[in-house]
């Protein structure tokens, strides 16, 4: 694969995730790692020319003295966190000045620049064909049936070497891709992850064939295991083979992780543009791999005060796209200021139902109420900035006694929502009998607004009107009689009470649960 050069990444994240303040030797120069500054200990090293510097641990506007030190160790550019950096700096010493966002931590960035630099394109196969010709090789070296597993005892390769004696426990593994589960299964796995090399583990039962397994570890974490079928002929090196192989697996496994990270990163950052309206609608369906109708979800935490929001907002991210996925397959969803949107497609007859789910098991999960909202189902991408703003207003009108609404649900409530920020924009339709009812009651105590908002909404009927008051029908008689008298209110002409009832409504805030006091 050709080198990344500074083009390339920016191509690949830059945007909304990494921001260019300055190239001063083009966008054509090499990127090959990205390096973490650390105050406590010398300049890393790169290992070639091209590496990038993170800023960890220094504020952007004093960051100037490491533009200097990663010219003179041979460093493509700098990234530190925030809008403001040491441009100047940057152009004098030939150095390019990047930066990411000032909520973005560090080790995130790395993973995402880290990424972006030594992804490979992921083939149809998932991202492991190269796993599979890895179990080819093994299993040819070492002479025994060859698996390679990630954590959770799912297959992800296995070899295809004709001749090769095979077990039932085999066959049923390749079948579903998955280790049939059982107790004894379980104790091995425990302590071949326990072990620090490779493990001769027993046959399981009649008909089974022993196994020689080594766990797949990088940096201390393990990344999944490499599994041997062992009929007693294996080859006098097997374990060093299965070592040598299980080394590679890590680099495939990571290599496959940071794609997998790349195009995520893509995917969400295609689907905040179709969001705002700023994508191609065609070239967006492509890249999501979406047509036909669609409508927006859009799922927010009910946790004001939440200590951990930001740590929160993506974990529930992650349960939207699991629930998504489970449901669509392959799924667009995206975290934009604290809110999770995720693009169904239609027809809609079962996305209410989704949110529902998404929205007991999130809460269940992250011990946080979380609440979703529906837009209008759209003709295509090219209509989704709609849609979304659609939900965003849902969210909006949404309670504990309603956490998931579609916008048809509360189209009322909706509406009244938008005329409220329509009125307050307009001062000249703030003005009116509202405000003379609300001063008069300020003024001599008396209670005419909320008499008023209840009147209107029992339909104008007084006996309705006491009950919702809880006072006496003459009383509400008495009230209505003053309004006309004292404030100057004619309640005989329609206008009149339709302006009345919505200011009270949108402007006063009296609804209809506030009335009823």
């Amino acid at each position: 694969m050709d080198a990344c050069t500074l083009g390339d990444l920016l191509d690949a994240v830059g945007g909304t995730s990494v921001r260019l303040h300055t190239a001063p030797a083009g966008l054509a120069v090499p990127v090959t790692e990205v390096l973490l500054h650390d105050a406590h200990a010398p300049l890393p090293l790169p290992q070639a020319p091209g590496a990038l510097l993170l800023a960890v641990g220094v504020r952007a506007a004093a960051a100037g003295p490491l533009v200097r030190a990663a010219a003179e160790a041979g460093m493509t550019g700098l990234v530190v966190r925030g809008p403001d950096g040491p441009t100047a700096e940057a152009e004098t010493y030939g150095v390019a000045l990047l930066s990411v966002a000032e909520d973005t931590a560090w080790h995130r960035a790395h993973l995402l620049l880290a990424s972006a630099i030594g992804a490979r394109p992921v083939p149809a196969t998932g991202g492991h064909g190269d796993l599979f010709a890895l179990a080819d090789a093994i299993a040819a070296a070492t002479g025994g049936a060859t698996a390679v597993e990630d954590p959770r005892q799912r297959i992800l390769a296995y070899s295809t070497v004709p001749g090769q004696p095979v077990d039932e426990d085999r066959r049923q593994g390749i079948l579903g891709l998955r280790v049939p589960a059982d107790v004894e299964n379980t104790e091995q796995y425990r302590m071949l992850f326990a072990a620090d090399g490779p493990l001769r583990l027993p046959a399981l039962g009649d008909g089974v064939l022993p196994r020689l397994a080594v766990a797949v570890r990088a940096g201390g974490e393990t990344l999944g295991s490499v599994w041997v079928v062992d009929d007693g002929t294996l080859a006098a090196d097997a374990e060093e083979t299965l070592v040598q192989g299980a080394s590679t697996a890590a680099l495939l496994l990571l290599r496959a992780r940071a794609a997998q990270e790349l195009a995520r990163h893509q995917n969400s950052d295609l689907l905040r543009r179709v969001l705002e309206g700023t994508a191609d609608a065609a070239t967006s369906a492509v890249g999501l791999g979406v047509e036909g109708p669609v409508r927006v979800a859009a799922f927010v935490l009910d946790a004001a005060g939440l200590p951990d929001a930001e740590q929160t907002g993506p974990r529930l991210l992650d349960v939207v796209r699991l629930q998504c996925a489970a449901r669509y397959g392959r799924h667009a969803c995206v975290l934009v200021d604290g809110v999770v949107y995720a693009l169904l497609p239609a027809p809609g007859a079962g996305h209410r139902r989704l949110a529902e789910d998404i929205v007991a098991r999130a809460g269940q999960s992250l011990r946080v109420p979380v609440r979703a909202g529906l837009g209008e189902v759209v003709a295509g991408l090219g209509e989704v900035a709609g849609s979304r703003a659609d939900a965003d207003l849902v969210l909006r009108v949404l309670g504990p006694s309603l956490p998931v609404a579609t916008i048809d649900e509360v189209r009322p409530r909706v509406t009244l929502l938008r005329l409220a920020e329509v009125l307050g924009e307009k001062p000249e339709l703030t003005e009116g009998s509202w405000r003379r009812v609300l001063a008069y009651d300020g003024e001599h105590g008396t209670d005419y607004a909320r008499t008023l908002a209840c009147w209107f909404d029992a339909g104008c009927d007084t006996a309705e009107t006491a009950r919702l008051l809880a006072v006496h029908p003459n009383t509400c008689r008495y009230r209505l009689k003053q309004v006309r008298k004292q404030v100057g209110i004619d309640l005989n002409d329609p206008d009149e009470r339709l302006v009345l009832w919505l200011q009270l409504r949108v402007l006063a805030g009296l609804g209809p649960a506030t009335a009823a006091g």
